[in-house]
């Protein structure tokens, strides 16, 4: 992943100059900026180690719309929603460009929200919009530009400040000034993390404040200049992950864009930067291409930044090396070549077995394992030393748990000194936490993900009841939040997964009886045809569209593609229109054209001989056509909400939709007019 420093996500200042005073300080800081954000550090900074930003910087694929409204739906979701789609008539925006109005629009922009899933590049879009302010590049009409983190100001939540006394804080020439706003002065203010913000944000009960220089808390303050009550002059640029969106008011948002990630052409040229070597770099884009679940997350610069690492690596030690095909060898690569790198560098390789993790390596992992897992039910990505108290982590050893996994977890000191923590890319914790979940069931014989149970069994706890657990409550679980957890977890018990963790799943502290090491294998590769056929039957009762397709990238996870081969050589055979498909088969078609890297011209849902029951398993492929001809096809309510959810998607393709001769009924109108009415809706014809 692209990132800068410690104190990347942050609170930013600009202004213009009014007087020599304000000019000096304007030149200093740039001084200061150039040199803070010139070098960028994917994953963290290693000592000695840095590129500057301009060199490995790949313009990000920023689109205008969309609403400020909460998105609970997991960010893998989203990413593989996102990635299906190749219109060309969404409007592209440049970050330097974010307060410009485009064309024939007249209201001038106060306020931007920026949304991005983590990992996406909307910390580099900031640093990229600092950098070339500093440089002289853009934006040449602002003047200064002050950074304030979010997870600083969550720590002082129970105190009083002014503005000008935490902008103070961070540039002591502003104490020269008495005031700093008006009119004369253009000010932009950057939140760029809101997700990370554990301040209430009490947009309705906080009182009205407009003096800059009266101590408030740092809840009202920020509301206060939020809705123009403070510098209302000033320009606002939020970045948010989806799901935290909706903390702003939408009637205080004036435009909302949408980070994207990389398009296919940006990742390319990623790759051909990151990796120096360009047949090495034209083997690794070929490899991402041809598997679809890699491919899809290569949208994600934390990803590219991954998948780069993890590949070079075998490349440089054998040119036929073998790479991984599946997010959980991808990642399990990750951890062990950061084990290896941090060994290395604090010269503590084992000489006998370079391969083999270190008592002390496991430990570490497992109890960011631990942490990640407790974590990830709460849904905290951001940490405070109470939180790792809660989870078992001594405070006094976080700072030797970030120095040992640099790439995975890290510690950081903001503006007031106050150390805060979180994991490099949430990806990364589901990972930790799905190995933790696995070595607890294999290595001490619990199943952690029941909540009653607190203890080892006595009883040996079979992997394919582990597997059928969380299985059933990613099902459960609201909007997929487990999805890509429930992924790591049935992907760690391949036996090449096996192989690679050797040293982690061997190394245990517990006295627990652990079965014998061949028993444990046959009893794995049973566990494993039981939760493949567990994965089947739940794909057969399942009707949601988004929880069936990750039950599919889970099975292939677990390398068993028989449901999507079988559709697949039916598709190139020409045969399928000739074939009764059952429900699950339906399941297997939309899975297949929905990852399809192409755009279907036209979708008839009648073409298909099946039940109602498979027209509603296959009515989500109308996300990725052009033309959905749904005429006389017995549609529900049900059926109008899927479309409805179509027509909202920022980046659908749909433009042409015939839902003549249905019954949909008064409630069915109501759905689908939601989505018509939608701001992202862009369909030019509905019969």
């Amino acid at each position: 992943m692209l990132r800068c420093n410690a104190t990347m996500k942050e609170l930013t200042l600009i202004f213009l100059p009014s007087d020599e005073s304000i000019k000096r300080a304007q030149q200093e800081l740039k001084t200061h900026l150039k040199k803070q954000f010139e070098c960028i550090f994917e994953g963290l900074p290693k000592q000695g180690e840095q590129t500057f930003l301009d060199e490995i910087y790949t313009e990000l694929y920023i689109t205008e719309g969309g609403s400020g409204g909460v998105n609970n739906e997991h960010e893998v979701r989203q990413i593989e929603t996102a990635s299906q789609r190749k219109t060309t008539q969404e409007t592209a925006i440049l970050c330097n460009y974010i307060f410009k109005p485009l064309p024939g629009q007249k209201k001038p922009i106060r306020t931007v929200l920026t949304k991005g899933i983590a990992g996406i590049g909307k910390t580099v879009s900031v640093q990229k919009f600092i950098l070339d302010w500093s440089e002289g590049k853009a934006n040449q009409d602002v003047d200064f530009i002050f950074t304030l983190p979010f997870r600083d100001l969550n720590l002082k939540k129970e105190k009083e400040f002014s503005l000008m006394e935490l902008l103070q804080h961070h540039f002591s020439r502003l104490k020269e000034m008495k005031n700093i706003d008006g009119d004369e002065v253009k000010t932009v203010f950057i939140f760029d993390g809101l997700d990370e913000c554990r301040l209430p944000l009490d947009f309705q009960s906080n009182e009205t404040y407009s003096d800059i220089t009266e101590p408030l808390s740092v809840d009202v303050l920020l509301t206060n200049l939020i809705k123009g009550n403070l510098f209302p002059s000033a320009l606002l640029w939020i970045t948010s992950r989806p799901a935290a969106a909706n903390q702003i008011p939408p009637e205080y948002i004036h435009r909302v864009t949408e980070i994207r990630g990389f398009n296919d052409p940006q990742k390319e040229k990623y790759f051909r930067k990151r990796i120096r070597d360009q047949n090495h770099a034209s083997r690794i884009i070929s490899h991402i291409k041809s598997s679809r679940s890699l491919d899809i997350m290569c949208h994600i610069p934390v990803f590219c930044w991954i998948s780069a690492g993890v590949l070079k690596n075998i490349l440089d030690k054998a040119e036929n090396g073998d790479l991984p095909k599946t997010l959980t060898g991808m990642y399990t690569h990750f951890l062990l070549i950061q084990t290896n790198v941090n060994n290395r560098k604090y010269n503590r390789t084992n000489e006998m077995n370079p391969k083999k993790m270190s008592a002390s390596d496991t430990e570490i992992i497992l109890k960011l394992g631990q942490l990640a897992f407790r974590q990830l039910k709460k849904g905290n990505l951001i940490f405070y030393e109470e939180d790792l108290r809660q989870s078992g982590i001594d405070v006094s050893e976080a700072s030797v748990y970030s120095g040992m996994c640099t790439e995975i977890f890290k510690e950081e000191c903001g503006l007031y000194q106050e150390k805060v923590y979180c994991f490099v890319h949430l990806s990364i914790q589901e990972y930790l936490a799905a190995l933790f979940v696995f070595h607890s069931c294999v290595n001490v014989n619990r199943n952690v993900l029941r909540a009653e149970e607190s203890k080892p069994h006595s009883d040996r706890v079979q992997l394919s009841e582990l597997h059928r657990c969380a299985v059933d409550q990613a099902l459960r679980s609201e909007n997929g939040l487990l999805d890509l957890f429930l992924r790591f977890l049935l992907g760690l018990s391949l036996d090449y997964i096996q192989t690679l963790l050797g040293g982690l799943l061997t190394q245990t502290g517990s006295r627990s009886p652990v079965p014998d090491p061949q028993t444990q294998t046959e009893s794995r590769s049973q566990s494993i045809k039981k939760t493949v056929q567990h994965i089947k039957e739940r794909i057969r009762e399942e009707s949601s569209a988004e929880r069936t397709i990750n039950l599919f990238h889970c099975l292939n996870e677990m390398n068993d593609s028989s449901l999507v081969q079988g559709i697949q050589n039916s598709l190139r055979s020409g045969k399928l229109s000739d074939e009764k498909l059952e429900p699950h088969q339906c399941s297997a078609l939309a899975f297949v054209l929905l990852t399809s890297e192409e755009v279907l011209d036209e979708f008839d849902l009648k073409t298909y001989n099946t039940s109602a029951a498979g027209h509603q398993r296959l009515l989500p492929v109308i996300r990725n056509c052009r033309k959905a001809i749904l005429n006389n096809c017995d549609l529900t309510e049900k059926s109008c909400g899927i479309v409805a959810s179509a027509l909202q998607a920022s980046n659908s393709p749909l433009r042409d939709l015939d839902l003549s001769y249905n019954d949909l009924g008064d409630s069915g109108v109501e759905l689908l007019c939601v989505g018509l009415m939608s701001p992202n809706c862009k369909l030019q014809r509905l019969g």
